[in-house]
């Protein structure tokens, strides 16, 4: 199975071209791009004032506000620093770049900027895994409530000895529920092989029983995972690796789902062809067909009857 880039590469290489030119002494071209990623996020990087040696980064989040909640802000001043400033008019961060000024680990900036929606999730799950490594439980037992998507929920949860993450998502098509529920027993088969991986549940229709007596949704074409993380994978060498591979998993089963129909129309395809073949090969030939002679001359062969 791939797993999907958690940075976002076309901002890198944009930024990248941008850098060498500088470095180079290129002369700089206007730019104005708009970007989309994952989750209905937006990234814009353009001029700032029209000064083609300056250019904002922004990115824009439907739920920025809910993560703000649990130490967003804190969080990318933390990992940006003076890149930050304040956010362009229908954004939620931006970041100023200034090309007459190239710092010399420019290529880790580049790094950092493609990872700025990955840094705006990474909030709520560092808040949890602190709560759950000091045994805060006053503020962590308090839910997390994240809607990344339209319809669509993230509900995180510390406890003494775990944290809980709880997917909801939206399968649009009766299938992709059957391919999905296959994915998730392989991730139970894949759990007995490795005895250090996280515990993954897949409920369909009705919530788990963390979210009984709460608003979560139910429905035909509703679906739940819960990812159960102990200490293992919260504690501060894990963490990041954690985080990088959970915040991209609703993401990463529906890209396999659509993955797994394509393969299988193509296979579908390809058999049907087959098949029309064999039927094509075994068709009769008509009666009274017209035959030539090696010597070009025409002749009609009749069918004997006995």
């Amino acid at each position: 199975m791939i797993l999907l880039e958690i940075n976002n590469r076309i901002v890198e290489d944009t930024l990248t071209v941008k850098f060498k030119n500088a470095l180079a002494g290129h002369k700089q071209d206007s730019i104005d791009i708009t970007i989309a990623d994952f989750d209905g996020v937006l990234f814009h990087i353009s001029n700032v004032g029209g000064e083609k040696s300056k250019l904002l980064v922004s990115i824009s989040l439907k739920f920025y506000k809910q993560l703000q909640e649990h130490g967003a802000d804190e969080l990318l001043k933390r990992e940006y620093g003076p890149l930050l400033v304040e956010p362009e008019t229908g954004y939620n961060v931006s970041l100023r770049i200034d090309l007459d000024n190239v710092p010399s680990d420019w290529e880790n900036v580049v790094k950092k900027i493609g990872l700025l929606k990955r840094n705006c999730f990474a909030s709520v799950f560092e808040k949890y895994f602190d709560f759950q490594e000091k045994g805060d439980f006053s503020e962590g037992l308090k839910r997390a409530v994240i809607n990344y998507r339209n319809e669509e929920t993230m509900y995180v949860e510390a406890k003494s000895d775990r944290v809980t993450v709880v997917f909801s998502t939206i399968f649009k098509d009766e299938d992709d529920v059957v391919i999905g529920k296959v994915f998730m027993q392989e991730f139970k088969e894949g759990r007995r092989a490795s005895h250090t991986a996280p515990q993954v549940l897949f409920s369909h229709k009705e919530p788990p029983l963390e979210l009984h007596n709460t608003d979560a949704v139910v429905g035909e074409n509703i679906g739940y995972v819960t990812f159960v993380l102990f200490p293992r994978h919260t504690n501060r060498d894990a963490r990041d690796n954690t985080i990088n591979l959970i915040h991209m998993f609703r993401d990463y089963l529906h890209y396999h789902i659509k993955c797994s129909k394509a393969y299988i129309h193509s296979r579908m395809r390809a058999k049907t062809s087959d098949f029309l073949k064999v039927l094509n090969r075994a068709r009769p030939e008509p009666k009274n067909v017209e035959k030539k002679t090696i010597t070009g001359r025409t002749f009609i062969r009749k069918e004997r009857i006995d």
